[in-house]
């Protein structure tokens, strides 16, 4: 701990204990310093330590979208273009006017396929062989009805999408994973990887969802009788009976499962899953690895003297915020795919509120369960935030929101 983020440890701690934690990594960077360095095991897991990688499943949207705005600033993408110009045989079933921002912006059309994609059909070899690409080119757009019904959340596809727009634009044909691994993750030193390779399995320290009962049994016990759950039982139902026309309304309801397996989440801990480039869902990490990255990009997209992202990519991957619902909760996302967070006090909803309160400023995603990827320009703050256990209950983050909130309060 760096001086003056002492409340930073303590609050960690705290939550370490009383809640319904197994392993968990913290790590913040404010300018080129790591001041928070935390990790824990709460199970006593020996295997688990600050190197250890996790699946982060939506923090890995703020991957893809820095890796195309990487594209961006070589003047070799535009995000008003039409992906069709890029890859002329996206065009099938009249999807010729899909611009790359509505694309990051989940407005594609495009939220779910109609088949299952195999893990070893998203293994590098396999994109190459355009086993994805000739999947995304046959489908359809579908979209939901009622207002705002051009935003929905592109939950796996998006990274799929943006991956094969990615080889065929990027001048040697790698993949997003590839090129993550030999331009930004080996020369910055950090374990950020999607797709992994066979020497780096071991390191994996699996996710675990917490069964739904004990979610729910939890959250009926009062915070002075030792909750282990964030929320209660009135604040997780307030939340979902606001999400539920947006649930209803998804045109993702009939799909089939995104990848063989699926049904449960604990697939993504497969090695055969783990190899496979799901840069939306399937990103593997450590929070240093994701705070040393979005350090560099809370420093406009060079640290330590080396650029990975130049001035006007950075600059456009941050621009054109648009607002709308999504399943009914109110997002902002720029044309480069990264969500912004305005100030809670000028939203009209409790839910918005707790999506906000605690994060104003920062850019970026967060992830299924708990992991958050997130940076704050003006604060030149890089967050990483990692848990092996799984809240899916808690649905806006508020556990590793905790952590955004204590470090902006160090820096009053």
């Amino acid at each position: 701990m760096a001086p003056g983020f002492e409340s930073v440890k303590q609050l960690y701690e705290h939550k370490m204990r009383s809640l319904a934690e197994r392993n968990t990594q913290l790590c913040v960077y404010v300018g080129d310093q790591c001041v928070v360095d935390l990790w824990a095991s709460a199970v006593e897991d020996s295997d688990f330590s600050p190197d250890s990688l996790i699946n982060v499943f939506s923090s890995g949207k703020s991957l893809e979208a820095i890796l195309l705005a990487v594209l961006v600033d070589r003047g070799l993408l535009d995000y008003d273009a039409a992906i069709v110009d890029y890859w002329p045989e996206f065009s099938a079933n009249n999807k010729t006017a899909v611009t790359v921002a509505d694309l990051m912006r989940h407005e594609a059309g495009l939220a779910a396929f109609d088949t299952t994609l195999q893990p070893g059909d998203l293994h590098p070899g396999r994109l190459r062989e355009n086993a994805v690409g000739e999947v995304i080119e046959r489908q359809t757009q579908r979209f939901r009805q009622g207002p705002d019904s051009q935003r929905e959340y592109h939950a796996v596809t998006r990274g799929w999408i943006a991956n094969e727009l990615f080889r065929r634009v990027e001048p040697e044909g790698r993949t997003m994973g590839q090129y993550l691994r030999e331009e930004i993750s080996g020369p910055l030193g950090v374990d950020v990887y999607i797709g992994l390779q066979d020497e780096e399995l071991p390191r994996i320290n699996d996710v675990v969802m917490l069964p739904w009962g004990y979610q729910l049994r939890q959250s009926l016990v009062p915070k002075a009788m030792g909750r282990r759950m964030e929320q209660n039982m009135m604040q997780t139902a307030a939340k979902l009976w606001r999400l539920r026309a947006g649930f209803k309304n998804r045109t993702t309801a009939d799909a089939p499962v995104p990848i063989a397996g699926m049904e449960k989440i604990s697939v993504v801990n497969s090695a055969e899953v783990s190899k496979a480039e799901i840069p939306s869902a399937g990103a593997k990490c450590s929070a240093r690895g994701l705070a040393r990255l979005a350090a560099v990009m809370a420093n406009g997209g060079s640290f330590e003297g080396r650029t990975y992202l130049g001035g006007q990519g950075y600059a456009a991957a941050h621009d054109k915020p648009v607002a709308r619902a999504m399943l009914t909760l109110g997002t902002t996302f720029t044309q480069g795919g990264l969500a912004t967070f305005p100030p809670a006090g000028a939203l009209d909803t409790p839910i918005d509120r707790s999506f906000n309160s605690g994060r104003e400023g920062y850019y970026g995603w967060m992830g299924l369960g708990g992991s958050i990827f997130q940076w704050h320009p003006e604060k030149k703050i890089g967050f990483g935030y990692v848990p092996t256990s799984l809240n899916v209950l808690d649905f806006v983050n508020e556990r590793g929101k905790a952590y955004q909130a204590a470090v902006l309060d160090c820096l009053r």
